[in-house]
C-alpha cells in the first residue's frame, strides 16, 4: 500500500500565451529565457503573430539562434527581407520566411515534444482557426498575416489573415492544448499610438549605399509615412487601426479567459517596426520575469523546493 504522503506532488502543466504585437514580440524571446533560468519549462505554447514565430523557434530548440540572429538585424536588414507587393498586403513575407527555412528547423509540430498551437482568421468566415499540424513555420506564418502589410496565406484551401483579428492573446488556445496553468505575454497595452519611430525613419532613410539602393529605400518608406510629416501616412492609418481594434479585443479576452500571470514588457517607444531593437525587448523580456519570480513560482511550483 502507498503512502499518500510519499507521491510526488503533481506538477501542473504550464503553458505560454505569446502574444500579437510586431517588433514587441522579440520581448517573448527573452521571457521564455527568463523562464528557463528560473527553472520554468512551458510544456504547451499558443502563439499569435510574432508570437506564432517566437513559440515556434522555442519548440523547435532553435531560440537561441534564432536570438543571437534577431540581435544582428539593422534597419537596412529588416527592410532588406520585405518583399513589397500591392496583392493582398504590402509584403508577401516569402523573402523572410524562406530565410527562416534555409537557417532554421521546420518540422511538423505534431511531431514535437512540447505542444504548439498558432492562431489565424479565417478570412472568409472570420473565424478563429487554431493551427496544431503541418511545419511550424507554416503554421506561424498563417498567425502572421497582418491586414495591409503581410498578404494572407492560403492553408487547407482557406486564406488566412493574421490571429491578432480574433484572439491577440491566446489563453484560451493554451488551455484547450492542456495547460493547467498560462502565463500570458500582453503586448498591446502600449500598442495605440505606436506603429513606425520617428528614429526608425530617420534611420531608414539615412543608411549608406548605391543611389539605386538609397532610391528603393526612399520608395519604400514612401509606403510607410506621407509627405507631410503632420498627416497620417497610409501606414499610420492601417497600423493605428490594428493597434487600437487589438488593444479592445484583448482586454476584452482576457477578462473572459484570465491568465494565472499576465505579463506586460515596458516597450513604450517601441514601434510596429522596430524589428532591429531586438537586444532591448529581449532584455525587458528577460527583467520581466525576474521582477516577477515570485509570482509565477507560486502558480508552478518552485524547482528549488522540488529538488529537496
Amino acid at each position: 500500500m502507498t503512502d499518500i504522503g510519499d507521491q510526488a506532488p503533481h506538477k501542473p502543466v504550464v503553458g505560454l500565451a505569446l502574444g500579437s504585437g510586431s517588433a514587441r514580440g522579440w520581448a517573448h524571446i527573452g521571457i521564455i529565457q527568463g523562464l528557463e533560468e528560473i527553472g520554468v519549462q512551458p510544456q504547451v505554447v499558443a502563439g499569435t503573430s510574432i508570437g506564432a514565430l517566437v513559440g515556434g523557434a522555442y519548440v523547435t530548440d532553435t531560440l537561441n539562434e534564432f536570438a543571437d540572429w534577431v540581435q544582428s538585424l539593422t534597419v537596412k536588414d529588416v527592410f532588406g527581407l520585405l518583399d513589397i507587393s500591392l496583392s493582398g498586403g504590402m509584403v508577401k513575407g516569402e523573402k523572410l520566411f524562406n530565410f527562416f527555412r534555409e537557417h532554421h528547423e521546420n518540422p511538423d509540430i505534431e511531431t514535437l515534444e512540447k505542444k504548439l498551437v498558432t492562431v489565424a482568421t479565417d478570412m472568409k468566415s472570420g473565424r478563429e482557426v487554431w493551427i496544431t499540424k503541418g511545419t511550424m513555420l507554416d503554421a506561424a506564418r498563417a498567425s502572421c498575416a497582418l491586414p495591409g502589410l503581410f498578404s494572407p496565406v492560403k492553408m487547407q484551401g482557406r486564406w488566412m489573415l493574421d490571429g491578432g483579428l480574433v484572439n491577440p492573446v491566446p489563453v484560451s488556445a493554451a488551455r484547450a492544448m492542456g495547460a493547467d496553468v498560462v502565463i500570458a505575454v500582453n503586448l498591446n497595452a502600449q500598442l495605440v499610438g505606436a506603429h513606425l519611430s520617428r528614429d526608425t525613419r530617420s534611420q531608414a532613410q539615412g543608411e549608406e549605399g548605391s543611389d539605386e539602393e538609397r532610391s528603393i529605400w526612399h520608395k519604400m518608406m514612401g509606403y510607410f509615412i506621407s509627405e507631410d510629416g503632420d498627416d497620417p501616412g497610409f501606414f499610420d492609418v492601417v497600423a493605428s487601426s490594428i493597434n487600437i481594434m487589438q488593444d479592445r479585443i484583448t482586454r476584452s479576452r482576457m477578462a473572459g479567459d484570465p491568465p494565472e500571470v499576465t505579463l506586460v514588457p515596458m516597450l513604450e517607444d517601441f514601434a510596429l517596426m522596430d524589428f532591429h531593437r531586438a537586444k532591448e525587448a529581449i532584455e525587458e523580456g528577460r527583467s520581466l520575469v525576474k521582477r516577477y519570480e515570485s509570482d509565477i513560482l507560486a502558480w508552478v511550483g518552485s524547482p528549488v523546493a522540488d529538488r529537496v
